[in-house]
Formats: C-alpha cells, sequence, structure tokens
C-alpha cells in the first residue's frame, strides 16, 4: 500500500512535475492522499492535500528544483486529512519523511517520546518516524547513523524515503514494504520508488533494495549500507525488464476495458515462454511431497483454480491457501514441499510472509509475477514473469487471466500434454477476442438491469467455482453491491433460504461432468423465483437470461470469467465509480 517516488539530478529541473508523473503511475498503490516536497536555495517546500493526485495542481506552486519526494497514501494510521498526508516535516523542517507501511509498535514509541517532550500534530505512525529520527540527531550529527538507528527501533514492515534540506539527498531504507532505484548514466538521473514501471521509460538500469539495507543518494552516487551493521555494501545494476505498453487508455474510457481487451495478449505472451522452465518446475512438482497453491484476493483465487487443474488434470494433491490465513498450515510445511504463488506485484505482505517462513523450512517455491524486481521473484526458486504488460486499473483482469492460464500451463506441462495446451490456449485467445468483438454487448443490457439491485447471487461448481468467486470479487470491487459465490451443490444447505422473487442469479456452467448437478440447482432457485442469468455455451429452460459463450474444453473456466468482468465494469460505470480506482482498496497490498 502506498507509493514513494523521488529524483535527483532531474534533467528537466522541475522535480516536483518529475514526481508527479511517477506518482500516477503508483497511484494504483493508494489514492486517498498525495504529496510532493522539493529542496530548492537551501529549504524544503512541500505541497500536499487529500484526494487523487490525477486531480490536483496544487503542485504546480512548488519552486524549480533537481531533486524531490513524493508519496501516494492508502491511509492506514490516521485520517485521510490534508494534515496527515505525506511527507512529514521534521520539527526544524531541515528534512522531509514520507513511509510505505506500518509501524506495529508506534502507539509504544509515541508514548516514550511524548514523555521527552516531542509533540504530534498528525494521527499517523509516519511522524513517530520522524520523532525518532529526531532524537537520535541528538546523539549523532550525521543523518544517515540517525535515521540507521531510529530504523532499527520499528516492527513491521516499512519502507521510508528522506529529502535532507541542507546535504541535498535522499536516504532510503527498507524492510518489508518495496523500493527498487532506477539509473539513466547518460543524464546521470536517480530514481527511487515502490515499483519500476514508475520510472521504466526514464532509466536504463535497476537496483532492487533488498529487505534491511538503506540507501544514500547525493548528486550521481547512490551509496548502499546494511542498517544492523552500517557496513557500507556492494550493489548489483540490473537491466530493466518491463514488456513494453502504452500507459495510457488508447481510447478506451478506463484502463479496466482497455485491459479486459489485452486479455489474449497476455495468454500469448504466456504461450511464448521458454517450456526448459516450465518442465524444470514440472519435474519438482511431481517429486514434491505436498504441493500448495497462495494468494491473497484475486490472486488467492487464481492460486485455488491452478490447485484445481493440479488435482483435476495431473492427480496431484494440491493445497490453496489464503494468504492471512495460512498460519495454521505453519507446523505442516517442510523440505520437499513445494509452494506455488501467482501475485500481480509480488509484494502482497501477508503472502510473501509464509513464503519466508516456508522457505525458512526448506520448502522451494515457484513465484508468477507481473512486476520485475519484486521481493516474491527474488526469493522463489523458479521465477516466472507474466509478461502482460502494465496493468494499472487497481483491480486486476487480465493478470488474473494470466496467472490461471499460467496454472492450466504448468499443469499440463506436468503431464506431458504441452502441445496440447499451446492449441487449446491458441484456440482460447482468438475466441476471447471474438467475444470481446462482438458478442459483449448482451453484458451491457444485463448490467442496466441489474442496476438496481441490491444482492447479486453467483453459483459454479468444478472448474467454476473459483470464477463465480472472481465474479464476485469483481463485482463487489467495482459495484460496491452485495455479491456473494455459492458452491452450486451447497445451495440447498443454506443460501436457499435468501433466494426469492426476482432476486438475481447468475449461474456458469459447462458441458463438463458437472452439467447435472448445476441444471438441479438452476432448477431450485427458479422455482423460489429467483432471475437466473446463465453464463454457457447452451441455454437451459430455466434461464431467465442466457449469455452465450463458446464451449473451450479444458480451458472453458478462463472464457467465462470474461462475461463477469465486463459484467463488474458496466455496473461500476453505470453507477458512476470511478472502476480503475475504487474506494478503500489498492492493488499492492505490502501491508498486513
Amino acid at each position: 500500500m502506498c507509493g514513494i517516488f523521488g529524483v535527483v539530478n532531474d534533467k528537466s529541473g522541475d522535480a516536483a512535475k518529475t514526481v508527479l508523473l511517477g506518482l500516477k503511475r503508483l497511484e494504483y498503490r493508494g489514492y486517498d492522499s498525495w504529496g510532493i516536497a522539493v529542496q530548492s536555495k537551501g529549504n524544503i517546500l512541500i505541497a500536499k492535500r487529500a484526494g487523487k493526485i490525477s486531480e490536483a495542481d496544487d503542485w504546480k506552486k512548488l519552486p524549480k528544483s533537481s531533486i524531490g519526494i513524493g508519496h501516494t497514501r492508502w491511509a492506514t494510521t490516521g485520517a485521510v486529512t490534508d494534515i496527515n498526508a505525506h511527507p512529514h516535516f521534521s520539527t526544524d523542517k531541515s528534512f522531509a519523511l514520507a513511509q510505505n507501511g506500518i509501524v506495529e509498535n508506534y502507539e509504544d514509541l509515541k508514548k516514550s517520546l511524548s514523555k521527552k517532550g516531542y509533540k504530534f500534530v498528525t494521527q499517523t505512525d509516519t511522524e513517530v518516524i520522524v520523532r525518532l529520527i529526531e532524537d537520535e540527531l541528538k546523539k549523532t550529527a550525521y543523518l544517515l547513523s540517525a535515521v540507521r538507528n531510529a530504523f532499527l527501533q520499528l516492527e513491521g514492515r516499512n519502507t521510508i524515503i528522506i529529502l535532507a534540506k541542507h546535504s541535498g539527498e535522499i536516504i532510503a531504507a527498507r524492510n518489508g514494504s518495496p523500493l527498487v532505484i532506477g539509473t539513466n548514466p547518460q543524464t546521470a538521473e536517480i530514481f527511487f520508488s515502490s515499483d519500476a514501471l514508475s520510472f521504466a521509460e526514464m532509466t536504463k538500469k535497476l537496483i532492487v533494495v533488498d529487505n534491511g539495507k538503506i540507501v544514500r543518494c547525493s548528486d550521481n552516487r547512490v551509496e548502499l549500507f546494511d542498517i544492523k551493521t552500517g557496513s557500507k555494501e556492494n550493489y548489483k545494476l540490473e537491466d530493466i525488464k518491463i514488456e513494453k505498453s502504452k500507459i495510457d487508455k488508447e481510447g478506451y474510457d478506463y484502463f479496466m476495458l482497455k485491459e479486459i481487451h489485452e486479455e489474449p495478449f497476455a495468454i500469448r505472451q504466456l504461450i511464448k515462454q521458454n517450456g526448459l522452465d516450465y518442465a524444470k518446475l514440472a519435474s519438482e512438482i511431481k517429486k514434491a511431497k505436498t504441493v500448495y497453491a497462495i494468494g491473497s484476493g484475486t490472486a488467492g483465487v487464481a492460486a485455488a483454480q491452478t490447485a484445481f487443474y493440479l488435482r483435476e488434470i495431473a492427480k496431484i494433491n494440491c493445497i490453496s491457501l489464503v494468504g492471512a490465513d495460512a498460519r495454521d498450515y505453519y507446523n505442516l510445511f517442510s523440505k520437499g514441499d513445494l509452494i506455488l504463488a501467482p501475485s500481480q506485484s509480488g509484494e502482497t505482505a501477508d503472502v510473501l510472509e509464509v513464503l519466508e517462513y516456508a522457505k525458512k523450512k526448506g520448502v522451494k517455491i515457484a513465484s508468477f509475477v507481473n512486476m520485475p524486481g519484486s521481493m516474491m521473484t527474488r526469493i522463489a526458486d523458479y521465477k516466472f514473469m507474466a509478461q502482460a504488460g502494465p496493468e494499472i486499473c487497481v483491480l486486476s483482469t487480465k493478470v488474473f487471466v494470466s496467472q490461471i492460464v499460467w496454472g492450466y500451463l504448468v499443469v499440463k506441462t506436468t503431464v506431458g500434454q504441452v502441445a496440447e495446451a499451446k492449441t487449446n490456449l491458441k484456440e482460447l485467445a482468438k475466441k476471447i477476442e471474438s467475444y470481446l468483438q462482438s458478442d459483449s454487448k448482451q453484458v451491457k443490457q444485463l448490467a442496466k438491469k441489474l442496476i438496481n439491485s441490491h444482492d447479486i447471487f453467483l453459483m459454479g461448481k468444478y472448474q467454476n467455482y473459483q470464477i463465480v468467486r472472481e465474479g464476485m470479487i469483481k463485482i463487489i470491487e467495482d459495484s460496491y453491491k452485495h455479491a456473494q459465490a455459492i458452491p452450486a451443490g451447497d445451495l440447498k444447505h443454506y443460501a436457499i433460504t435468501l433466494i426469492e422473487e426476482g432476486i438475481p442469479v447468475i449461474v456458469v456452467m459447462n458441458n463438463d461432468k458437472v452439467k447435472s448437478d448445476i441444471n438441479n440447482a438452476i432448477n431450485e432457485v427458479r422455482a423460489r423465483g429467483a432471475y437466473v442469468i446463465g453464463i454457457s455455451p447452451e441455454a437451459h429452460e430455466n434461464f431467465s437470461l442466457h449469455l452465450k459463450v463458446p464451449d473451450c474444453g479444458e480451458t472453458s473456466a478462463v472464457m467465462n470469467i470474461v462475461p463477469l468482468q465486463l459484467l463488474a465494469y458496466y455496473l461500476g460505470t453505470m453507477l458512476g465509480h470511478d472502476v480503475d480506482k475504487p474506494r478503500n482498496i489498492a492493488k499492492s497490498v505490502t501491508v498486513k
């Protein structure tokens, strides 16, 4: 959550504008408030305000400068107000600081600092870090040492960035939340950020800052230190590898719709990937004692779908876990186990915590990530990149499709059916493309019918149960309506009490081994007066409305998510919501 950005040696001479552009690309991480600080003529000036950075113009009042930092916030501690927006000044305005993370022990630290006479003007845990540094500066004349000593007192996953007034330098420290540095040798510009995408077009090389490291940058020099020991360390410059894709809407009203239309591209990117990497992972899967698939939110659904493919196609037991609720499996992890971890950002805090623990117990990890330089990629034994291009909408659509297609490819490789898998996926990409071009208008009409519905139920089974779960997530995220995914076979045990005249029930079904079970569930809700919307290749006599989709065999589940994504999109836009930036959520959840 939250995004930080910084620039040193800005070639334009307008660091505030450069930081603004970086923050706009980080806004998916949070958009409750924003702030920019620049150093000019020996002083630091700050512009900050509650609201989205995309709607801001206060930054234009900042002076020209070659160095600055910025922040876009997802509120954790402290309300969404102008004063709580980052960056925060030190008392003497000698430095300004922004944070991505949560200081879990901030209340104890605040009490201790208050007893020493420090005053607090915000509700944030971030201000505690500022006052800690001030306190440490009473013991040392060096800002770097003060920052290091203060940072060592923080509990939780945190990354901070500091702009210093007198030295004109940026200092940043990482423990958990992401931090990457981009360099451009031709212009001598140096960039700090929460992800590489934000500065990819302006840089040539990348430094991924590991946990427990602190960086100091002034002029054209980057220095890396160990936080615990203070010793200077070498760092590695890597090429920036981000799939080329315009970071604009290209004629679409929202990034979400554009990214749904990019799903065939995302599938084709996976088809082209190196089969040897898949073969190595497949070999590990076959010899693993226990296979787990883990994720949170949408990635958790993708992990569960991958687990389904492993059980159904490869006959391998795979247990799907939700990151935040996996602690009860800690005692079961052991050497010889394998974890499959799909993620958009590769920085999801509750998943990383599980992976870090599992790694210590000798568990092998395979990651599938869309963002280069992520911590998940760095700790994985088997590293896969989606190469789906930037996904700007906070809601994941094309990367979700990419994740379950990756899972399908891995499983088919495990059973020696790579050629068949690629043929199926090529056909799937074509069918999704055709559906988006010609058949999606009916979904828009459905959205108009559901616009006043307070509750929307979704039913699925077998290959489609995780798909209706993801449909539920998308409808909730975009429309703010109550949606509920129900296992079709479990309907009669509890949820049928909620079915009454006119209640919309979306049923996803295919010509597979559970078709008769789904038919029974359809009959049961229809008999109670439900308005049944069927997403399937064939109509059913009890459908009130049929959304026809192509039958794609083993990959039908991927096809079936498309109309649900579109339905969420149309519901959200018809209700006047910003579907790219829904309220209260962020794309990269880097705090627990």
